[in-house]
């Protein structure tokens, strides 16, 4: 029983950042139409940011996530002006080919210049683990977990309580009845494509103290995002923290029980176990 207790705590803490994750998936695709392979990448991104704040500033990964965000939302604004608007209303292949191509050329300019070695970012509390209830938890878990769950908070009120939140809302959910109502449906998706990388950015800096860090990390990150994202229902950003939740208790049992080097069939197996039972997703018809 307590093995069991221990990876599904365990999952939940991953979980959680593989939620944040896709919430920034789901966000863009909701409100642009837009399915970003280069997602990944731009998490990869982040995570080069957070090691050269801590390696050059001196400044804890976590404490980064400040400093990354920000930026990842200009350079997502200014990726969505430059690049991703021109496929707007494009056929989907189009869309996809060139956030590809998007990711492509991310991961090769960050192996030029910063070459392909794996980076590890170790700090005071990288081994470290506190106790939830007599379980054991890594620190780096636990302390992703709370800054993901309050991001994740902040997110849900700014979309709720505020009246951009409320227009990305409607954008999402009928985007010519929003731009008839006086939505400017382009802000907000220009707005939708920065706190969707903003959030990626996030989740590379929460990632960077458990994973090595190297430029084609981004690609794994990419297939596990959407996992997420069909799984919980696309557009859904309940889904998309559903979703992630479930994924990162699934593998944690599996690589508890059976093995870590397997623990991605599970995922697979109970991935296409719900889309044969419910195309739509788990929470497919919600819209955020």
């Amino acid at each position: 029983m307590a093995v069991f207790l221990q990876s599904v705590v365990s999952g939940v803490l991953v979980g959680g950042v593989y939620a944040l994750i896709g919430i920034g998936l789901t966000l863009i695709f909701g409100v642009m139409r837009v399915i970003n392979f280069a997602h990944g990448e731009l998490l990869m991104v982040g995570m080069y940011l957070t090691y050269y704040a801590f390696t050059l500033l001196g400044v804890d990964p976590f404490v980064s996530v400040l400093l990354v965000a920000p930026l990842m939302f200009l350079f997502g604004v200014l990726l969505q002006r430059a690049v991703i608007q021109r496929v707007l209303g494009a056929l989907p292949q189009n869309q996809i080919l060139l956030t590809i191509g998007v990711g492509l050329i991310l991961s090769n300019a960050v192996m030029l210049v910063f070459t392909s070695d794996y980076k590890i970012l170790s700090t005071s509390y990288s081994s470290g683990s506190v106790m939830l209830g007599g379980i054991s938890v890594s620190q780096p878990l636990f302390f992703s977990f709370l800054i993901t769950a309050a991001v994740t908070a902040a997110l849900y009120a700014f979309l709720i309580k505020t009246d951009i939140g409320q227009a990305i809302r409607a954008t999402a959910q009928d985007r010519e009845a929003a731009q008839l109502m006086g939505v400017n449906v382009g802000r907000i998706g220009l707005l939708a494509f920065g706190l969707g990388t903003a959030l990626a950015g996030t989740a590379g800096a929460l990632v960077s103290p458990t994973y090595y860090i190297f430029p084609q990390v981004g690609s794994a990150f990419t297939l596990k995002a959407f996992v997420v994202v069909v799984l919980g229902g696309m557009g859904s950003i309940i889904g998309a923290t559903v979703g992630g939740l479930v994924i990162g208790t699934v593998e944690s049992l599996a690589a508890s029980y059976f093995s870590s080097g397997i623990k991605e069939i599970f995922v697979y197996l109970l991935f296409l176990f719900v889309l044969l039972v419910k195309p739509s997703g788990l929470l497919g018809k919600s819209r955020m």
